[in-house]
């Protein structure tokens, strides 16, 4: 077999340059990307007249030639090429027959199956003959029977040339039916005898006249980011009226599985009101999304319309060419909508519309939508709920347990514990089986939340499909060590694939040293639609003025401990010495006012020696006549951590001091703080 390959790829490549002119030079480097046949199939069938001749036609993908072995007592294969069947004659008896596939290189691919040769008639016919559960008007056939080799499918259709369809004894065929109804139908299967032994029924082929599953689920949105009509998804809006009495259809609001939809039956159109006052406010959306599903026949070209009657206008616009039998997904831009729309901040009416009448429409995830404004998350795995399959290999062990540190950054229950024992491989992980494949369309990053006693240890995240053909991994290293962080994994470069497992490694190139890891709260992220933080004071350049009072002392320094989070060169150092006062702080003056058009939040490095301690953050005009002010809590000991603030509550104005006070509501008692690195962020 490796000679008639070789001697294959020879011929090809000698046959390509023989062709080749000097102005004609062309690439044979496609030869190396070819890939070998593939679907291989063997389909046999035997005259009725006791003789053993019998036809072997083979098919594959990517196949030029094909060799069958008989699997008889005949030596040599016989070589046809594709489009072309063999045929034989067999002496009774089962055989093996092995079909080889060759593509243009010559690179092969194997298939063997059994074939029977009897001359007595077929026996103990078995049958099974059933609708399809997804595709409509569809029958799935196999039969089984001893002494036969192949079998006919007769539909029992008038004018429709019989048999539709063959196959092998013990394979299934599916055949397309073109009306529903009930049909006289025949299995007749065939061996080398001629007498042939018959089934026949009258058989129903019935329609599929609703959904046999719910919509796909919409991605995880921020409130602020989506206008909800009708979703399981999101929040939907009040309506007032749902149907309107004007509507002219039947309207029923029903369940698919779980899934709540909309059902519309002789649909001409079906209206509803958001309210008639103010209506609903769509203007800062960026599309329009609807889901519908119509049965085989329903034609009729689907629409939606909109209506200001407040300010006034509507505007209509097409759900496009109507596809039947699967859930349809609509994307339609809002810039699409402005006919002759006042404006679309006051929507009071909203219709389902249909060229002519539409028997029967489903439909589901009705809502407008705009880019992520802020992070977006969608959980893949918490480890609260049923245990899921965690499988760890390279020597090490894994289990869910309950949280040794539930403090800063995860206060969870329970979490996965990680040990790489002594002798544990470089390699050593943690395989999680996913319920369903990560949703990389919608979301490009992975956060994990981690536990490590190390400080630079490499913590590799592999996604896996199925069979482990498709992979993508990523490295991250720790920066803090006995503490909660959550690192954040981009897949962005992933290649498109159903990913169904998740790979964790801890001090991924070192060998285990018995160091016990966790991890939890795995999540996608999309972070596209985030502004990026803007630092308004890194201590790094000129001094900005920092004016302390309460008895407090401040002053800029060299970083005590330039590690974790915050390895800048410079930081502030705030001492609360014994008798300030429980106010003590330090005023930092700003150069321009904080940006809170674009940003809600504060974030500020700090070190503190205290769990638990109070850090405030107070910012004010320039006069102090309007100030704001949030306190969170340090959740580490000992090495920097960040601490970010809301103030999307803050009353409108100029703030040009930021304030932080260490440790507020205590009474100084000599101990030292530091701060860093104070950014704009959402």
């Amino acid at each position: 077999m490796k000679k008639i390959k070789n001697i294959y790829k020879t011929i090809a490549v000698l046959l390509l340059i023989a062709a080749c002119t000097d102005t004609d030079e062309r690439e044979l480097s496609f030869l190396d990307s070819m890939s070998a046949p593939a679907n291989l199939e063997m389909l046999f069938s035997i005259t009725q007249d006791n003789t053993g001749a019998a036809t072997i036609t083979p098919n594959a993908d990517g196949a030029s030639t094909f060799d069958v072995h008989f699997g008889d007592a005949t030596a040599d294969p016989l070589r046809i090429p594709n489009g072309e069947n063999a045929q034989h004659v067999y002496a009774e008896g089962t055989y093996d027959v092995k079909l080889v596939a060759y593509n243009t290189k010559g690179d092969a691919t194997e298939l063997t199956k059994p074939i029977v040769v009897s001359f007595r008639a077929p026996e103990n016919l078995m049958t099974t003959i059933e609708n399809d559960a997804a595709v409509s008007k569809q029958v799935n056939v196999s039969a089984s029977a001893d002494f036969a080799m192949m079998y006919e499918f007769h539909s029992g259709e008038a004018g429709v040339t019989q048999p539709v369809a063959t196959a092998n004894i013990g394979e299934a065929l599916s055949y397309q039916y073109a009306d529903a109804g009930t049909y006289t139908v025949q299995i007749i299967a065939k061996g080398g005898a001629i007498e042939t032994t018959t089934y026949t029924v009258d058989f129903e082929v019935t329609e599929i006249l609703a959904p046999t599953a719910g919509a796909t689920t919409p991605p995880a949105r921020n409130d602020s980011d989506v206008v909800s009509i009708f979703s399981d998804a999101y929040t939907n809006v009040t309506l007032d009226e749902l149907p309107t009495g004007w509507s002219a259809s039947g309207f029923e609001a029903t369940t698919i599985g779980s899934d709540n939809v909309w059902k519309l039956t002789n649909l001409d159109f079906v209206g509803m009101v958001t309210n008639y006052a103010n209506g609903i406010d769509v203007a800062d959306m960026e599309m329009m999304h609807i889901d519908y599903w119509v049965p085989e026949g329903v034609t009729n070209e689907l629409l939606v319309k909109i209506v200001n009657t407040v300010d006034g206008g509507e505007d209509v616009e097409s759900l496009g060419t109507t596809v039947t039998g699967s859930w349809q997904s609509v994307e339609i831009d809002m810039a699409n909508f402005d006919g002759n729309l006042a404006n679309k901040n006051k929507i009071t009416q909203i219709l389902i519309d249909s060229d002519g009448v539409a028997g029967i429409v489903y439909v589901d995830n009705f809502y407008f939508y705009k880019a992520p404004s802020s992070v977006v998350t969608s959980s893949v795995q918490d480890f609260e709920g049923a245990a899921p399959t965690i499988t760890p290999f390279g020597d090490a062990a894994a289990a869910i347990i309950s949280n040794p540190d539930a403090s800063g950054a995860n206060t969870t229950a329970t979490v996965v514990e990680f040990t790489k024992t002594t002798g544990a491989q470089t390699w050593a992980g943690a395989t999680l089986d996913l319920t369903s494949p990560l949703d990389l369309t919608n979301f490009s990053k992975i956060s994990v939340n981690t536990w490590s006693p190390k400080v630079g240890a490499v913590v590799k995240v592999k996604i896996e499909n199925a069979d482990a053909s498709i992979t993508h991994e990523v490295d991250i290293n720790t920066t803090t060590a006995s503490s909660w962080e959550e690192l954040i994994y981009d897949f962005s470069a992933a290649p498109a694939a159903d990913y169904v497992k998740l790979v964790v490694f801890f001090d991924f190139g070192n060998g285990g040293d018995g160091s016990v890891y966790y991890y939890d709260e795995i999540n996608l992220v999309n972070d596209s639609g985030v502004v990026a933080s803007l630092t308004f004071q890194d201590f790094e350049g000129a001094a900005p003025t920092i004016t302390p009072f309460g008895s407090a002392a401040a002053a800029i320094i060299s970083n005590p401990d330039a590690s974790g989070v915050n390895t800048t060169a410079t930081v502030v150092e705030f001492t609360k010495p014994t008798g300030a006062q429980t106010w003590a702080g330090a005023t930092l003056d700003v150069t321009t006012p904080l940006d809170f058009a674009t940003y809600s939040k504060i974030s500020v490095n700090t070190w503190s020696p205290k769990v638990g301690a109070v850090v405030k953050v107070k910012i004010e005009n320039a006069d102090a006549s309007i100030t704001h002010e949030i306190d969170v809590n340090t959740t580490v000991a000992n090495s920097w951590e960040e601490l970010t603030y809301d103030f999307s509550a803050a009353p409108t104005a100029d703030y040009v001091k930021v304030v932080v006070f260490f440790d507020f509501g205590n009474g100084g008692d000599d101990t030292v703080y530091y701060y860093d690195e104070l950014k704009l962020t959402n």
